[in-house]
This record gives structure tokens, sequence and C-alpha cells, in this order.
């Protein structure tokens, strides 16, 4: 079986790891496995500049920044997808023009309200967490929400007719893998948060289900762009719980 890892890291971030071949869309289901690991490679990133910024910077300058290495790290990708999604829910009153509005690469007025408020909430959170060092906890919401996506995956069906890259991601979804995220992502929780990391990811655990079946009621399912909203929300959650 390949190594797959090289496919999450390049899909999920800007690092680039060389792989030789095409990646069949049974190699991209299987890359679903190692969303938190890229999780957790960005929690350490986000984590040690955390440190590093708020020994030269203001709270309110420094959460700026991290808040800009996070967009730059992950090329806004999940951003985008909340920004479809937002622009399909808002503007389409069927389930064909919600599918249609979220396949257009336009930026509408819903998705530009959600991306400006998603935005506003995460650095408001990333200045309270660094104002209160809660610098550890930088390391959970990236995690967690990498973990979302894969359960998410794993508890609605592909939306859109025809197929799509998300469906690859979809079918990848088998129990044994979403068994297997999950508990490495639980004792990576633990050893970033403790207990209070595990109670946020059984809480985040709850919002994707909740999330799952209001997908599957509006949209038939979910769809690339809903993977990446789930994360945008996830990781908000995230950061919210960190400084409750």
């Amino acid at each position: 079986m390949k190594f797959t890892f090289p496919l999450a890291l390049t899909f999920l971030t800007v690092f680039p790891w060389r792989w030789s071949g095409e990646a069949s869309p049974g190699d991209l289901g299987r890359s679903l496995f190692w969303y938190p690991f890229v999780g957790a490679l960005l929690g350490l990133i986000y984590w040690g500049a955390g440190i590093l910024l708020i020994r030269f910077f203001l709270p309110t300058a420094a959460a700026a920044i991290l808040l800009v290495l996070t967009v730059l790290l992950t090329r806004g990708l999940h951003l985008d997808g909340l920004a479809d999604t937002m622009d399909g829910l808002g503007g389409g009153r069927t389930l064909e023009e919600r599918l249609a509005i979220m396949k257009d690469s336009r930026l509408g007025a819903f998705g530009g309200i959600s991306l400006v408020l998603v935005l506003l909430v995460k650095f408001a959170f990333l200045q309270s967490a660094l104002s209160l060092a809660q610098v550890r906890g930088l390391m959970l919401f990236p995690l967690i929400s990498r973990w979302g996506v894969v359960l998410l995956a794993g508890l609605a069906p592909y939306a859109r007719p025809g197929g799509g890259l998300g469906q690859a991601i979809t079918e990848g979804a088998t129990l044994p893998l979403i068994a297997g995220a999950t508990a490495a992502t639980v004792i990576m929780c633990f050893l970033a948060g403790g207990f209070p990391g595990l109670i946020i990811l059984v809480l985040a655990g709850l919002v994707v289900w909740g999330l799952s079946w209001y997908f599957r009621r509006t949209l038939h399912g979910i769809t690339g762009d809903v993977y990446g909203a789930v994360c945008e929300i996830l990781e908000t959650l995230v950061l919210g719980c960190m400084v409750f």
C-alpha cells in the first residue's frame, strides 16, 4: 500500500512533497487518515510562532501575524470552501441551485460576509489566547479541525452528481480509517491539551455530527467545499474554547 502522507500534506498545506506517478482516487481517499497528523504539524508551527511572536509584539499584532500565517500555510483552502458553501446556502432555494452556486468560483455576498466574520472572530480569539498565554492550546485547533473532516466524511454521503475531488475523500472514509485517525487524534489531543483537550475533542465531534445532519438535509450530503467550511467552523470553535 502506498504511503499517502505526502498527498495529505501537499493538499492541505503549501509544503511540497514530491509524489511519484499520478494519484488515484483511492490514494486520495486513503490520505484522509493523515489529516489529523497534518493538523498536528500545523499546530506545532503555530505553537512555535506564538511563542516567538509574544516575545516581540503586543498580543494584537501577534494575533494578526499569526492569523496571516494560518492563511498562508493552508493557501486559504478552507476559507474558500467556507465562502462557496455560504454562498450556496444563502443564495440557493433548491438543491440544484445551491450546488450550482457552490461550484461557481466567484465570491458572493454571503461568502464575503462569512469570511469577514470568521476571520474577525478568529483574530479576537487568537488575541485573547496570546494575552492569556494560552500558547500551548494553539496546537489543538488545526489538529481537531482536520480530524473533524475525517469524521464528517464517515457521517454523510457525497452530494454532488457526477463526482468531484470530495467524492474520493468521502469514499475513503472507511470505519478502520476513521477509528485509526480518531485514536491517533485522542493521543495527540491529550499530549497537547490534557483532559481539557479531550473535552474539546468530544464537543467538536458533537458539532460535526450536528453539521452532518444539517448538510444531509440541505444538500443531501457533503462536498469538497463543505469540508472546508466545517474545518473553519471547528477551528473557530476550538479557539473559542481555549479562551472560555
